[in-house]
């Protein structure tokens, strides 16, 4: 996907909760679910490798089922398919040879050392499980009907989590770890 897509996709990612929340009522339901799936299709076609676009036609298919079955209340459930799909990556990569942030870790330091591995292993642990406090806390914003509260929390303050939590890692592993 070239760059303008990619960044076109990110915003609106990031905006989603908010255009959803606030456009819920005034017919966004179309043209978010539309514009969304039309987006991932296109990520899906021009992604590299094979992980890559099952991810993004998996979340192409959600949008499209919305759409099909036209069920606006489907909205509120992308960030916690998105949760669900992050903690498969991460997850799954648990039981491979390098974990998710071993690979992004070797990107830096090519040679890790036996205790870099069992630190990235911890540290994928680690973001497993907030995966599931995210995905668990919006599913039961959305199921609960507080929608408020659903958009505050998906569209602000679970990034202020990550944010904390990949932060707080990457000042642990340079202060502490010296690495």
């Amino acid at each position: 996907m070239k760059t303008v897509g990619q960044i076109f996709l990110t915003v609106l990612s990031l905006a989603y909760p908010f255009l959803w929340y606030y456009g819920r009522e005034n017919g966004a339901f179309f043209w978010l679910a539309t514009l969304m799936c039309v987006l991932w299709i296109t990520r899906a076609v021009t992604q590299q490798t094979s992980a890559q676009r099952l991810v993004s036609w998996a979340v192409a298919a959600f949008f499209a089922a919305v759409l099909f079955f036209g069920r606006p209340d489907s909205m509120y459930w992308y960030p916690v398919a998105v949760s669900a799909l992050m903690l498969a990556a991460f997850g799954g990569s648990l039981f491979a040879k390098q974990t998710l942030v071993e690979r992004l870790a070797r990107l830096q330091h090519p040679d890790l050392p036996p205790e870099g591995v069992r630190y990235t292993r911890k540290v994928t642990q680690i973001w497993c499980a907030f995966f599931i406090f995210n995905g668990t806390t919006a599913a039961l914003l959305a199921h609960t009907a507080h929608y408020d509260w659903w958009a505050v929390y998906t569209g602000i303050v679970s990034y202020v989590l990550m944010g904390l939590l990949g932060g707080g890692e990457w000042l642990y592993r340079k202060t502490v770890l010296k690495l």
